[in-house]
């Protein structure tokens, strides 16, 4: 599904660098007119927890910014999050990676909070938590059009994964189908 070739060895990416990652539709499958509201529902893409532990290798920091409106709706609680990322994570470290913070919004998109992707108050969190973050020496990979505004906005490399939709070409840098397919431009 690559689109573009972008050679992201050009920029010298190594531990200095932070990857902030969304998560429905980038790490697991995104549940189509609902939301992963337990550790149940919720299934990894193919071969994405083995591509986090490659990316951990290669980035000093992994953040997962997510914008759960899930929460906001009432159709989970915020310890139902806290159960999912916590089987997300252990999965993620059994198969060798590591992610370093997680970040959600369980805000509305009508209400237009801050805190929700397309704004940055997620990555501007992130920052006070690991001062070192430089978002110039970032890369943002997410599956919608608010992941890239939100990346764009800081300006980072946009990564966008996508089984097909468009998202306005001046929002991201390249556009792949998996984050398998990340790792493997990264190897390039």
């Amino acid at each position: 599904m690559k689109q573009q070739q972008m050679h992201l060895k050009d920029y010298s990416i190594n531990k200095a660098w932070t990857l902030f990652l969304d998560r429905d539709g980038v790490v697991n499958e995104r549940l189509t007119g609902d939301y992963v509201k337990s550790p149940e529902e919720f299934r990894f893409l193919p071969g994405a927890a083995g591509a986090i532990a490659s990316l951990s290798e290669i980035f000093g920091r992994i953040v997962i910014v997510t914008n759960q409106q899930g929460i906001g709706k009432g159709l989970m609680t915020e310890e139902d999050l806290y159960l999912i990322h916590g089987f997300m994570m252990n999965e993620i470290q059994d198969a060798g990676g590591k992610i370093d913070a997680i970040y959600f919004s369980p805000h509305l998109e009508q209400e237009d909070h801050p805190m929700r992707k397309p704004g940055t108050g997620m990555a501007l969190r992130a920052k006070q938590d690991f001062p070192e973050i430089d978002f110039k020496r970032s890369v943002m990979v997410g599956d919608g059009i608010h992941d890239m505004a939100f990346g764009r906005k800081l300006g980072m490399i946009c990564v966008y994964v996508s089984g097909g939709a468009d998202a306005s070409r001046e929002l991201y840098d390249v556009q792949l189908g998996s984050l398998v397919e990340f790792v493997e431009l990264l190897s390039c």
